[in-house]
């Protein structure tokens, strides 16, 4: 809680009071100043000037100013982001006679220009901002630099491995240009929600863009023209460097934080409600796969590609679980609330099994063989993955005086350090681990 703090230095002080609430709204935080005032009365709810605070909030509810979207801005570091993308593009640009550059370093570069963006837009956070946008070029230099005294095996494995693990630093990092390195619980949840809706929203203007490169080459196509490759590296980088700052625009107000976005309407209503009725097919797939698991028990723990598919399962279902969790349940109805927290504990349950059966099977293939740079990544994200389970199932059994879905927040919000540690870990210590 950013105010908490302050709130209580000043609670006999009604015009400290109001000078903290004027800086609150001139740096867009009026949302979380009265998130915090109404933790504070209902802690001390004898104190006159909080229950008076509280009052007043709830007879003037926040108004959001209308959103204005700098699309000139958007288009325009989208336009670079193509053009970086296609410097890097050419299949002949190999990183050590492996990897297409663009496979490795496409996210820093993507994340790096949408960071300016929304700092340009929300004119704050400069500083981390840049310390965002820096740690993603030391990232990317060091990968550069020490992936080549690695052996050839190791260092394939190693650039394999970083094509996924630097989106997620990345993710990471444009978490911390947004909230900082303090944030509450609620504003880092807020944050993962709008990133599925980003994500979803890329997705979609992906389909589109691919749907209308394919319709133009038919179109050349029907006049014999073929576009030089150069022409057709150009627009499908340029395409790709575009999506991910339009779909943040789309969907991200930068002037106000996370937890200030509005999740009542338009693709925000939509990803709630899909991700909703995912649950019950998943938790059907979940039981169906558990009953099959005894057919063919040892098939991970001699197919390394099933260990891998198991862990793309978990992050998936974490994702699941994030979406379908409620920001709030004011407009939830009991019983919904009842099935949805019952449907979330269930297939985090199913999950939970699977997930120390995978592990089960990585540790297996290790104590009979040696640890390698694969095994012990895996291991590392199994583990994290099954502890926020864990706690996860844990929080909804033990009683507490918050509400479900705000202990369910606290999990998610808290398992991103888990995520960043895991991730620095994995880029500064595996070269040196396995030369």
């Amino acid at each position: 809680m950013k105010y908490s703090p302050e709130i209580q230095a000043s609670i006999n002080s009604p015009g400290q009071l109001e000078k903290l609430y004027q800086a609150a709204r001139q740096a867009n935080d009026e949302a979380e100043f009265r998130h915090d005032i109404q933790a504070a009365s209902e802690n001390a709810p004898d104190n006159i000037l909080l229950a008076a605070w509280q009052a007043r909030f709830e007879h003037s509810p926040l108004v959001k100013a209308r959103r204005v979207t700098n699309w000139a801005l958007a288009v325009m570091l989208g336009v670079v982001t193509g053009l970086c993308l296609f410097a890097i593009s050419d299949p002949n640009l190999r990183f050590i006679n492996l990897l297409p550059y663009v496979l490795i370093f496409w996210s820093p570069i993507v994340t790096m220009l949408v960071i300016v963006f929304l700092a340009l837009i929300s004119k704050r956070n400069y500083l981390f901002a840049a310390i965002a946008v820096v740690s993603l070029a030391i990232a990317g230099l060091y990968i550069w630099l020490v992936t080549p005294n690695m052996s050839r095996t190791t260092g394939e494995h190693f650039m394999t491995l970083m094509a996924i693990q630097l989106p997620l630093l990345c993710w990471i990092a444009l978490g911390v240009a947004v909230m900082k390195f303090h944030s509450t619980d609620s504003n880092r949840f807020a944050f993962l929600t709008k990133s599925i809706e980003v994500m979803i929203t890329a997705g979609v203007y992906l389909i589109f863009g691919v749907a209308f490169g394919l319709i133009t080459l038919g179109m050349f196509a029907a006049l014999s023209v073929t576009p030089p490759d150069i022409i057709m590296r150009l627009a499908i980088a340029g395409g790709f460097g575009l999506i991910p700052i339009l779909a943040v625009a789309t969907m991200y107000d930068p002037s106000v934080a996370p937890e200030g976005q509005d999740f009542s309407q338009g693709l925000s209503k939509f990803v709630f409600t899909m991700m909703r009725l995912l649950l019950p097919l998943t938790l059907l797939v979940l039981v169906i796969y558990i009953f099959v698991i005894p057919f063919n028990f040892f098939a991970p723990f001699e197919n390394r590609d099933l260990l891998i598919i198991y862990n793309v399962m978990q992050f998936a279902i974490i994702g699941l679980l994030i979406g379908a969790t409620p920001l709030k349940i004011d407009d939830l109805s009991t019983n919904l609330q009842k099935w949805l927290r019952w449907g979330i504990v269930a297939v985090s349950i199913l999950a939970l099994l699977i997930s120390l059966y995978a592990l089960s099977a990585v540790s297996y293939r290790t104590a009979i063989d040696r640890l390698t740079l694969n095994r012990l990544t895996i291991i590392g994200w199994n583990v994290i993955n099954i502890a926020i389970l864990g706690v996860m199932i844990y929080t909804q059994f033990k009683k507490d005086s918050s509400p479900w879905h705000e202990r369910l927040q606290r999990v998610f919000s808290k398992a991103t350090g888990a995520y960043l540690a895991w991730s620095v870990f994995s880029i500064l210590a595996l070269p040196w681990i396995f030369r």
